[in-house]
């Protein structure tokens, strides 16, 4: 009896897949290459309306041919399944590759130009000059700084210097030294530069840095900078300019009254 039921539901699966094929050979092939529907997260798409007419006219056929819904219920669950295929929900959010960051201690002006060339950090060295111990010696060619030391030794510090046409030579005497000074530009900067400030308060963000030594009567001094990139570079409108590390250094090393010379 089991084995006449047996046969007798494997004919029906035949005559339904042969009704099946039929009914696909009258429909036009265009009916069922419809677009997928793209179901995003948290949203619902309507049932195409062409899948769902096919999917109506095989549950006839199957209930009539024993095929359709019947072949689902017996390779199935039991249980009819829905006729459109749904899309898994994908994340629409564009990608974008990570982007380099400075880090905390780089400041983003900093960055963007070259860094501080090491022959001009301060270091102990030969000098067989004349001038005697205490005597700041600046060759403004070199870009260097001496702090005559006496025994044929010397401190040189990097500097920069005034641009091509604010060169001078000559010597001069400390006849002040300042901590965190202010800026007032001269009235012939001011000529040259009117989008100065015409006074500035002490601070890491005045262009005279940490400290300065003035040079007798005149408007020159030589002073720290919030630029350290220029050190070693034609800069200033004939004022020597230092890293402010190493003008604070030679601003304990000096005192008022030192002998300047520049060459």
């Amino acid at each position: 009896m089991f084995k006449k039921l047996f046969f007798a539901l494997l004919a029906g699966v035949s005559l339904a897949g042969l009704g099946v094929q039929q009914t696909f050979a009258r429909e036009p092939q265009a009916r069922f290459f419809t677009e997928p529907v793209v179901v995003y997260a948290d949203q619902s798409a309507p049932q195409p309306a062409e899948q769902h007419v096919a999917y109506a006219e095989r549950s006839n056929m199957g209930s009539n041919n024993m095929g359709g819904g019947f072949i689902e219920f017996l390779f199935g669950d039991g249980q009819q399944q829905g006729s459109h295929y749904q899309q898994q929900p994908y994340d629409t959010r564009p990608l974008y590759a990570p982007q380099p960051q400075l880090m905390p201690e780089q400041d983003a002006s900093e960055a963007a130009h070259p860094a501080f060339d090491p022959k001009f950090e301060k270091q102990l060295v030969d000098y067989h000059g004349k001038e005697a111990a205490g005597t700041i010696v600046i060759d403004t060619s070199s870009k260097f700084l001496y702090l005559v030391q006496g025994d044929g030794r010397a401190l040189r510090y990097g500097v920069g210097v005034g641009k091509p046409g604010f060169l001078w030579a000559g010597v001069k005497t400390v006849t002040a030294k300042k901590e965190w000074p202010d800026w007032t530009p001269p009235a012939e900067m001011l000529k040259r530069r009117p989008d100065l400030p015409r006074h500035m308060e002490g601070g890491p963000q005045n262009p005279l840095g940490a400290r300065a030594m003035y040079l007798g009567s005149s408007l020159y001094r030589i002073h720290g900078s919030n630029e350290p990139w220029t050190i070693g570079t034609n800069v200033s409108s004939g004022c020597i300019r230092m890293r402010n590390e190493d003008v604070i250094d030679l601003y304990g090393r000096v005192h008022v009254g030192a002998k300047v010379v520049v060459i």
